[in-house]
């Protein structure tokens, strides 16, 4: 497996430990729909999160947030509501993303909640 697949697969696993931490039910892991895959299906309370997982190894080309595209975001915005629907779930949907970089052997970890806006 390439280098920067197999730090993706490590920063999902941080990320869905990271949520359990944080007392977030792990609902589903890479959903696909049509062209999009959602990493991360969570909830908490009465809140589905969708989180997009942005893993690292050096911020010298831009934060890891930075790489989720608006291509990217109507893809997720259209799974996740085909998601919902197909579930009959009647819940408050909202897109987060969390950024993980790699720092020498640890990795730092940030949950930005509502990170995508309407279009």
């Amino acid at each position: 497996m390439a280098k920067h697949n197999e730090l993706g697969k490590k920063g999902e696993q941080l990320a869905v430990n990271f949520l359990l931490e944080n007392s977030y039910d792990i609902i589903e892991r890479n959903y696909r729909f049509d062209k999009a895959e959602v990493d991360i299906i969570a909830q908490k309370d009465n809140i589905l999160a969708i989180i997009e997982v942005k893993t690292r190894s050096t911020i010298e080309f831009g934060n890891p947030q930075d790489f989720v595209k608006p291509g990217q975001i109507q893809r997720l915005v259209k799974a996740v509501d085909e998601y919902v629907n197909t579930n009959g779930l009647d819940v408050e949907v909202r897109f987060d993303i969390i950024a993980i970089v790699k720092n020498g052997k640890n990795y730092e970890i940030e949950h930005l909640k509502d990170a995508f806006y309407h279009f």
